[in-house]
């Protein structure tokens, strides 16, 4: 075995229970790391410099294969009904079965940290056979310095081998592809799927877990702040906008996906960005098209030309094509990571049956009934057999990472609001004028407009109306929008066709929230939409 890089002394592969003939590259750097991918065939050079990967069959993650090891400590604290559980038996034979395959394998080792407040960080040891996955591990997580690599000791240790194929009858596992995470021994194992995503929300699964015992509230969300030090957080799922409309060149960024929020503010978990670049331009999303054509950057599932140029209209491999950067190659990022109190919390949804409005004041048990909902919507051609929108909850607006039971989620954010007097906004960046595939899709430029007069406090001296199947204040006019946008109906040429819609989304809320009723109080029940009267 050669050993290449640098490390704690201390700390090897055999501290971790790990041994291999092949080679060990420690904490590789970008330029080395992607001499690496081209030399070992893992990847190619874009024509402006970016590592351009494929993933496979699996371009997107396997939430159906995603396991969490149940045992004495797991047992009562564990959502069960949202996650799968493994035995510790299996897990150990899983366990075995990956240190005998890569036991004549080289390796790429990261040593990385979760969290950028030092007292609710995560040391992260990360494991990998492909060099393009030790690339984007390092640009997605927190990169410590060289003096901090020579003490650092982890605390969780990740193992990805896409090569790896699970036994279902051996490991207790669903297909060939395991996600298996053992909260106890922090220990996670990632096997069959080459989808680098994996890998960052496994991290998240365990802050997720770890951080509510401390009384910080972990969020799937992006956040910046402003000039004047007023900080927003922006909850929403995949394709909702969460990175796009916090990469604003008015704000600085903290981070594009997932925070946390303890007592001296907001903080990002991660040291980079994975941003969808389905469909990106330099016109709608300069700062991180920009980011596309930096070496360094990792594109996964892009298609090339023969040149080598990205068509980011090309979604024949997958909608789900991503970038991942460091965040220092947005230019207005925050160097700390860290960030006040939250003034503002906006909540996302692509409502793709075009019945809410493009923005809304919630008070703050509407906030709690929005966050434990987690709506949004797909749409057609974004899923296998997806023909027309699908309304879609996910609490917390991240249900595949949460760990815990939403209700303690909730609570928490219900109480962090209080105590900070957080204004809270739901935002539609989806469907205005009708459904998908008669309406439009919401001009970015309007909701843009829309945040910016909420965030810099412009919107608090707006009129209200209530909307009568939500419940929620929309404003009545804002300058620089167009008034009948801002009332969905309105901008629907049957109106008696926007009503059957709308009863029915509300309809599909109700239903889904029937499994959060005995957890919430009597204010969070009575924020439940409603016909609340009859449309005009």
């Amino acid at each position: 075995m050669t050993e290449i890089g640098k490390r704690n002394p201390d700390c090897g592969l055999e501290a971790c229970g790990l041994s291999t003939t092949g080679d060990v590259s420690y904490n590789l750097a970008s330029a080395s790391l992607i001499e690496a991918a081209l030399a070992r065939r893992e990847a190619r050079l874009t024509a402006h410099g970016a590592l351009s990967a494929e993933t496979g069959r699996h371009t997107g993650r396997s939430p159906k294969d995603k396991h969490i090891v149940r045992d004495a400590r797991t047992d009562a604290t564990v959502w069960w009904d949202n996650n799968r559980a493994m035995s510790a038996a299996h897990f150990d034979q899983l366990y075995a079965d990956f240190r005998a395959h890569l036991a004549n394998r080289d390796l790429f080792v990261q040593d990385l940290i979760g969290g950028a407040d030092p007292a609710h960080s995560l040391n992260v040891r990360v494991i990998t056979e492909f060099a393009w996955h030790s690339l984007f591990i390092r640009n997605l997580l927190i990169r410590p310095d060289g003096d901090a690599l020579r003490s650092f000791v982890p605390a969780m240790t990740i193992i990805d081998l896409p090569s790896f194929k699970a036994d279902p009858a051996r490991h207790g596992t669903l297909s060939e592809t395991v996600i298996a995470i053992d909260l106890t021994r922090m220990i996670v194992l990632i096997g069959g799927t080459a989808y680098a995503g994996e890998m960052k929300k496994s991290v998240f699964t365990a802050l997720n877990y770890l951080l509510p015992e401390k009384g910080v509230m972990p969020m799937h969300c992006s956040a910046n702040v402003g000039p004047e030090g007023n900080t927003a957080v922006f909850f929403g799922l995949s394709g909702t906008g969460k990175t796009t409309l916090s990469a604003d060149p008015t704000r600085v960024l903290i981070g594009d996906d997932e925070h946390g929020w303890g007592a001296q503010g907001v903080f990002n978990f991660e040291g980079g960005c994975y941003a969808k670049t389905i469909r990106l331009s330099p016109e709608a999303e300069p700062q991180i098209f920009a980011t596309t054509r930096r070496f360094g950057t990792v594109l996964e599932n892009v298609v090339l030309d023969p040149d080598g140029e990205p068509d980011f209209d090309d979604g024949s491999r997958t909608e789900n094509t991503r970038c991942a950067y460091p965040l220092d190659f947005i230019d207005n990022a925050s160097a700390s990571g860290r960030a006040d109190h939250p003034k503002n919390i906006v909540m996302l949804t692509a409502d793709a049956f075009g019945v809410m409005p493009p923005i809304a004041k919630l008070t703050p048990a509407q906030a709690m009934y929005h966050f434990l909902s987690g709506y949004t919507a797909k749409v057609a051609g974004t899923e296998r057999g997806v023909k027309e929108p699908e309304a879609t909850f996910s609490t917390c607006f991240g249900a595949p990472f949460m760990p815990r039971h939403p209700s303690e989620y909730g609570t928490l954010l219900k109480k962090l609001i209080a105590e900070h007097g957080v204004d809270c906004w739901l935002v539609n960046t989806g469907w205005t004028g009708g459904a998908f595939g008669t309406g439009r899709r919401m001009p970015i430029l309007v909701t843009r407009t829309l945040l910016a007069a909420a965030l810099d406090g412009s919107l608090h001296g707006a009129g209200f109306r209530t909307d009568p199947n939500f419940g929620f204040a929309v404003p009545i006019a804002v300058n620089g929008v167009e008034p009948t946008i801002l009332d969905p109906r309105q901008t629907w040429a049957d109106k008696a066709a926007y009503d059957r819609q709308a009863r029915r989304l509300v309809g599909m809320f109700a239903t889904n929230f029937e499994k959060f009723e005995a957890h919430v109080d009597a204010a969070v029940l009575g924020a439940a939409p409603e016909l609340l009267e009859a449309a005009e």
